[in-house]
């Protein structure tokens, strides 16, 4: 599916003003909202709108500590350590990777000494080989996609 110029507004509009209802978003584009709601529609059927839920901060909710945690895995085990993974609610994202490891979590935590609770726990999973655990000092480029949806949307207007 192809994201057009007008679809890149309408993301980055929704990244900017979340809060904002689609008969305002119409306004604001200059389209009608039928228009817009079609729009909004098909960017989720077609998986680029992929939530609508707040983003909270783990910091905010006890758990400044953030860490990558790379995971080897014996052979045959990947779906079996990630299913375990998802039962880890500190681990926030997880993913299957290529080089160091075979799969990559995201592990928030409320001190390092709960980190490395939260790391003995995985390394007790059956198929689990090694953990490789990176701590982040500071975020340097907070998540972000209006950059992205920019660079989309003119990339569109350019081959219309």
């Amino acid at each position: 599916m192809a994201v057009d110029a007008l679809d890149a507004k309408i993301l980055r509009l929704l990244l900017e003003q979340p809060r904002t209802s689609v008969r305002e978003y119409a306004r604001l584009l200059g389209i009608a909202r039928g228009t817009l709601q079609a729009r909004l529609d098909r960017l989720e059927r077609d998986g680029v709108i992929t939530g609508t839920g707040p983003r909270l901060s783990p910091a905010a909710l006890g758990h400044p500590v953030l860490a990558f945690v790379h995971i080897e895995v014996t052979q045959g085990h990947l779906d079996t350590v990630a299913n375990e993974l998802g039962e880890v609610p500190e681990i926030i994202e997880a993913f299957s990777i290529t080089g160091s490891g075979d799969l990559m979590a995201r592990v928030v935590a409320r001190d390092p000494a709960h980190l490395e609770d939260v790391i003995q726990r995985l390394v007790q999973f059956p198929g689990v080989v090694r953990t490789r655990t990176e701590m982040v000092l500071r975020e340097r480029v907070p998540y972000r996609m209006v950059p992205l949806v920019d660079s989309v949307g003119r990339t569109a207007q350019r081959g219309t």
